[in-house]
């Protein structure tokens, strides 16, 4: 069953660097977001491929897909919908918004003020939005892909913790390299690669390799280690604020979905260090002290990593 699982997993990664050249890695990371029922953020300046990695991600899984323009007169109502009178019938009825899609796009979302950005909390954690008092559900399965250039761009507002817990991923794309690019500018010379490729897999297909992903096993060492590695960034001297359980928890799925795409149907600690730092770092709020001395929480993580003992390993010889 992992093996037919893999095939899937590497097929949709090798449809989608058609279009996102040279960045496996992240492309990789997109689809264990995907695979595990997980949102992703991505962050970066503008022109990366943050949009485009969203689109053609959509595309190969042949969900419904919308795309949200996140802009300062942006309103809640915008994104879930609202209720309006029906003169005709005399009644009241609702009008969906574009978050009622299977892959939502919140392009640019730090754009919009925190109002309209918590509009999406719901939607995220429950998978519903309620509107004047009425909670309509949202299609299955549903993922929000939001992308947002880095704080001190003007006319932007961070995040909300809470929000920013609500996302399973961050990915940074980062520049191409002369040769990566240089590949793009020829590939999209005559057409864009986006509008050429095509579904990988349906909706429904996607779903049972969710359901596959969660049943990976996961031994009883690595979900300790899970939880120490998340423990640690909460005593963590230089954090404030340190994964929350929701963090472990994306943390472990994430795991499963990489032994997924490696051809495994187990967890191992590789697994959970090299999805630690897109995971968790995110999530982490440095103190104030760190952060005048400009400490990221990515380093944080790292070393986390190099201090907390992994499962199965034996200390060295003096």
């Amino acid at each position: 069953m992992a093996e037919t699982l893999s095939e899937t997993a590497s097929r949709i990664v090798a449809n989608v660097e058609r279009v996102i050249i040279g960045k496996r890695t992240e492309v990789e990371h997109a689809l264990i977001a995907v695979l595990s029922r997980g949102h992703v953020l991505i962050e970066d300046v503008p022109g990366t491929g943050k949009t485009m990695l969203a689109r053609a991600l959509a595309r190969s899984v042949g969900c419904s897909f919308k795309r949200i323009q996140f802009t300062p007169d942006l309103l809640p109502s915008d994104v879930t919908g609202v209720t309006v009178y029906n003169q005709k019938h005399g009644e009241f009825e609702f009008r969906s918004g574009p978050v009622h899609a299977q892959i939502v796009l919140a392009d640019e979302i730090n754009r919009a003020t925190p109002k309209t950005q918590s509009a999406l909390l719901e939607a995220m954690e429950e998978r519903q939005v309620t509107v004047d008092g009425t909670s309509h559900p949202l299609p299955s399965p549903f993922l929000v892909m939001a992308t947002q250039n880095p704080i001190e761009y003007e006319g932007t507002f961070p995040l909300p913790e809470a929000q920013l817990d609500r996302f399973l991923m961050r990915i940074r794309l980062g520049y191409p390299t002369r040769a990566d690019e240089i590949s793009i500018l020829t590939a999209q010379r005559e057409i864009h690669p986006i509008d050429s490729i095509g579904e990988v897999i349906s909706a429904a297909g996607l779903q049972e390799v969710q359901v596959g992903v969660s049943r990976v096993h996961v031994d009883r060492a690595i979900t300790e280690y899970v939880v120490d590695l998340a423990t640690a960034t909460r005593d963590h001297q230089e954090v404030y604020l340190g994964a929350s359980p929701r963090g472990s928890s994306a943390l472990l799925r994430a795991a499963q979905a990489r032994a997924v795409i490696d051809g495994r149907d187990f967890v191992l600690p590789d697994d959970v260090k090299a999805l630690a730092e897109a995971t968790l770092a995110h999530r982490l709020i440095v103190s104030p002290g760190a952060r005048m001395r400009n400490v990221e929480p990515r380093t944080i993580v790292r070393q986390i990593l190099d201090t907390v003992p992994v499962p199965g390993a034996r200390p060295g010889r003096a």
